[in-house]
């Protein structure tokens, strides 16, 4: 079973990608069906063109608009043409959590409850188009895993329903919140929107895992061109891939935990206040320290000291070892290089009786794979339902269904 990999080049919309996934052969009759059997086959006329961006050839998604009179959609109703739907479930699921997830975005934007949200141009025909086919899409593909990159945003402003909104629309920001998505930054950046509220919404529910494999061969791949023109090809691609990353995680295999190396910094300091220790060791551990600790002990002259060790990774050490020297005050630091065995671990989010909570996966050396939510998260539970850290672990053990990567194993 292949996997899919959607790589923004530089940003994502919907028509482009369902532009690609048309390319990557997913028939039109395929994309087309569950829009029919919503009822809107006499609301739109649907055509892909080959087309080009700076000379790049891809596939241009055009829909037409027939009704002259569109109608102005809420979630709610859009809620109910889904929920009233025939189509399979798996589908039917996959369509309900992307608009969804727009809905509460605007929702928050606009200080209004979900239900109530205008959609404007996500609710447009065009749009119900390209998310309804994209999603079609990766049923029909039914890939085993789908990766993504990081989309870029863009600047400037842009023309909405709503007026001029700067770039990225609040809505995107709100989803890319929601949905703890990584993005690009490049001060660089051409005037125009890259990413849309549209696409950010397919990203963040399609995709599996938020980074491409690390080893991977491409097996076929599809063009989606944008409307917009940049000094750059506008363009989204859709590939089908072989990823090699997991290839030794089967079930029946026996993981070895990874070995790496670490850097060991530590230092003793009789000669700053407690207040003045505990604010270097949060800078410490701010910057990216594995781990710190610290204790009281007995120095030269019976003064009260303090004894800091800081777990490092070995490529930043030099820029600690100036955090040392920059933010405290001693003048000497003990520093060696090690070794260790870690289980591979990643984070991510699993959905539970109390909706979607960050938990954390380590990978053992039998295949198995443990999960753990967040102690932030667990404590946020008991203050919220009254209940105790035991019940909260319990309910979320026997509850927990589809969890979620934001990044691969490392």
């Amino acid at each position: 079973m292949d996997d899919v990999l959607i790589e923004c080049s530089p940003g994502i919309s919907g028509d482009m990608l369902l532009g690609a996934f048309y390319d990557l052969g997913v028939p039109k009759k395929v994309i087309e069906q569950p829009l029919i059997d919503l009822g809107l086959k006499d609301l739109y006329q649907l055509d892909f063109e080959d087309s080009k961006s700076c000379s790049i050839r891809g596939i241009k998604t055009k829909v037409e608009v027939l009704n002259c009179n569109p109608i102005k959609r809420t979630w709610r109703s859009i809620k109910e043409l889904i929920l009233n739907s025939h189509l399979e479930d798996k589908l039917k699921k996959t369509i309900y959590e992307v608009f969804e997830s727009i809905a509460t975005a605007e929702g928050k934007v606009h200080g209004i409850k979900s239900d109530n949200v205008h959609f404007h141009e996500i609710g447009a025909i065009d749009s119900l188009v390209d998310i309804i086919g994209v999603c079609a899409s990766i049923n029909y593909l039914n890939p085993k895993r789908v990766y993504c990159n990081e989309p870029m945003l863009g600047k400037g402003f842009v023309q909405t329903e709503h007026g001029k909104l700067s770039v990225p629309p609040p809505a995107v920001i709100e989803l890319i919140r929601q949905k703890n998505i990584k993005v690009l930054s490049n001060r660089e950046s051409i005037d125009g929107e890259l990413s849309t509220p549209t696409g950010i919404a397919l990203l963040a529910n399609l995709a599996d895992y938020p980074e491409p494999p690390l080893k991977f061969s491409i097996n076929s791949y599809g063009i989606g061109i944008g409307n917009l023109k940049f000094p750059f090809p506008n363009l989204v691609r859709v590939y089908k891939i072989t990823s090699f990353e997991d290839s030794s995680f089967n079930d029946n295999e026996q993981i070895s935990p990874k070995c790496e190396e670490i850097s060991i910094q530590e230092a003793w300091i009789d000669d700053q206040t407690p207040e003045d220790i505990s604010n270097f060791v949060e800078k410490l551990r701010i910057e990216g320290a594995y781990d710190v600790s610290y204790q009281a002990i007995n120095m030269k002259k019976n003064r009260i000291g303090f004894s800091i060790q800081a777990i490092l990774p070995i490529k930043k050490k030099e820029f600690f070892r100036r955090l040392w020297f920059d933010y405290s005050s001693t003048i000497g630091v003990r520093e060696r290089t090690q070794s260790r065995w870690i289980l591979l671990r990643r984070r991510g989010e699993c959905s539970t009786t109390f909706g979607n909570i960050k938990v954390k996966q380590t990978l053992k050396p039998d295949g198995s794979i443990n999960m753990k939510p967040e102690n932030d998260e667990v404590l946020r539970l008991k203050l919220k339902h009254k209940i105790s850290t035991y019940e909260i672990r319990k309910i979320i053990k026997e509850s927990s269904e589809k969890f979620k990567a934001f990044e691969n194993w490392k």
